[in-house]
């Protein structure tokens, strides 16, 4: 049986490197990030890394993988997420994610899913939706 839950998180950190750019070209980053759940999912400080490509047009796409580790509605836990994001000229990030097959731990073994957010340029708190099965 497949359960729904919500909730949102904060970026806690964001450090990005530049990769290498080309003169009128597209732009390779990588990002650092560290995460603060809340909500159907509880992990005060999870951590997330992304490729970023920065296009000439100021829309751009991502890759990332994240570890999250504390609770999945009150189960106990850690499991990783793949999240593949893009964004178009009003700079809203909108993320498909979904779990890494066999990373579940504790209480979440056997954990599949898959979620979505939308990050809205300016908000700090940005909400998240995600069904899985256990």
């Amino acid at each position: 049986m497949t359960t729904h839950t919500t909730g949102h998180f904060t970026y806690a950190d964001w450090q990005e490197t530049a990769v290498e750019e080309t003169e009128g070209g597209a732009k390779l980053a990588r990002a650092v990030v560290t995460n603060a759940f809340s909500g159907g999912i509880e992990a005060p400080r999870t951590s997330c890394q992304y490729v970023i490509t920065y296009l000439p047009d100021k829309t751009g796409v991502c890759c990332g993988y994240e570890l999250l580790t504390g609770t999945l509605d009150g189960r106990a836990g850690s499991f990783a997420v793949v999240q593949h994001a893009g964004w178009g000229e009003d700079a809203t990030v909108h993320c498909a994610f979904e779990v890494v097959p066999g990373s579940g731990t504790g209480e979440l073994t056997g954990l599949t899913g898959s979620g979505t957010f939308s990050a809205v340029q300016g908000e700090s708190e940005i909400p998240y939706s995600f069904d899985y099965t256990l």
